[in-house]
C-alpha cells in the first residue's frame, strides 16, 4: 500500500485551538478531512468555534485526540510536556511539532534543534516538524496560489514519517519540501532564543 493510499485510513487530531490550531483545521476543513480539535479544556468551551470552521471539525477531549494516528502538536513550545504525559508510549503515532521556541534559551534546549527535545518527551512516536514556519494569517488561506502551492516545509530523522506526512500536506492542497533530519533542515525552521531560522516566515509558493 502506498503512503497516499495509507493516508485515506489515517486518523487526525490537532492538539492546540488557538490560531495556528484553527489555520491547520481550516485547511482540513476546505479537504472535507475529519479531523479532531483539543485543548486542556472541556470541548463544549471551543465546539463553537470548530462547527464555524466546517462540519469535519470534530471537538474533543485530550484523551481522546491522542488517539489518532497523526498528532499536530500546535500547542505553545512549553506546554509540549504535558501533552506528552497523555499517553505512557507514543509508539505508533506520527507526531507534527507546530512549536516555535523563540525565547527559549539555548542553554535550556541543551543545545539540541527544539524539535528533538520535543522528540524526546513523545516517547516511542515519530516526529516532524512541519507547518509551523508560516504565520497563522498565511496558514489559514488557501494554499493554492495564483496556479501554484504554498510550501510548508518537513524536516524528520524518520523517512517513513516525513513521507506520510508529505502526503497529507499534498492532500491539504499544500507543496511539501523536504528538509532532511531535524539537526540539518530542522534548524532552518526553528528558533533559537531570540533568533529565527532562515526559512521562517518564508511565503513561497511552488509551481509543477
Amino acid at each position: 500500500m502506498s503512503t497516499s493510499e495509507n493516508n485515506v485510513a489515517r486518523s487526525y487530531a490537532i492538539i492546540g485551538f488557538g490560531k495556528i490550531g484553527k489555520a491547520l483545521a481550516k485547511a482540513f476543513a476546505r479537504k472535507g478531512i475529519e479531523v479532531s480539535v483539543a485543548t486542556t479544556r472541556d470541548p463544549e468551551r471551543f465546539a463553537a468555534d470548530a462547527a464555524a470552521i466546517g462540519s469535519t471539525i470534530i471537538p474533543t477531549t485530550l484523551t481522546e485526540a491522542v488517539k489518532a494516528d497523526i498528532i499536530f502538536l500546535a500547542v505553545r513550545f512549553d506546554a509540549h510536556p504535558d501533552v506528552a504525559k497523555a499517553l505512557p508510549t507514543w509508539q505508533g503515532k506520527t507526531i507534527v511539532d507546530v512549536t516555535n521556541a523563540y525565547g527559549v534559551p539555548p542553554e535550556q534546549l541543551g543545545g539540541q534543534p527544539s524539535a528533538r527535545v520535543v522528540a524526546q518527551a513523545f516517547t516511542g512516536g515519530k516526529l516532524v516538524k512541519g507547518f509551523n514556519h508560516l504565520g497563522a494569517a498565511i496558514l489559514e488561506q488557501d494554499p493554492a496560489v495564483h496556479g501554484g502551492r504554498r510550501v510548508v516545509f518537513l524536516a524528520s530523522d524518520d523517512d517513513d514519517a516525513a513521507a506520510e506526512v508529505g502526503a497529507l500536506a499534498e492532500n491539504l492542497g499544500f507543496a511539501p519540501v523536504q528538509l532532511g533530519g531535524l539537526s540539518e533542515g530542522g534548524l532552518l525552521v526553528q528558533a533559537r532564543g531570540k533568533s529565527w531560522g532562515k526559512l521562517i516566515f518564508k511565503d513561497l509558493v511552488k509551481f509543477d
